[in-house]
């Protein structure tokens, strides 16, 4: 893992925590290992984050569209195409592409 300060790439371990041989930053070691995904600005999204939609979006089968500022709680990270499953108020069950939201 390359350092955040600096940049470079040797780096060790000591104890809980990463160091930076050339710059001798420090910063803990990453260990998350869930499944996750990126949503639109590149920020990690892992089950039950809350998230807010940026563009209005067609709903098949819906009346209306799902407006952009809806907030969606509780998201479950799934496999496929559509890759975030939720519920949300007045449309009830669905799943939402994660290129389409940011987290909260």
């Amino acid at each position: 893992m390359n350092c955040p300060s600096c940049g470079f790439e040797y780096t060790y371990e000591d104890g809980d925590l990463m160091v930076c041989s050339a710059c001798q930053f420090s910063w803990p070691k990453e260990t998350d290992n869930r499944p996750y995904i990126l949503d639109a600005h590149g920020t990690k999204l892992f089950d039950g984050d809350s998230v807010i939609v940026i563009k209005d979006l067609k709903v098949k089968g819906a009346s209306s569209a799902l407006k952009q500022g809806t907030k969606v709680d509780n998201i479950k990270i799934i496999e496929g195409d559509h890759n975030i499953a939720c519920r949300i108020s007045g449309f009830g069950k669905m799943e939402l592409k994660s290129e389409f939201v940011k987290k909260v």
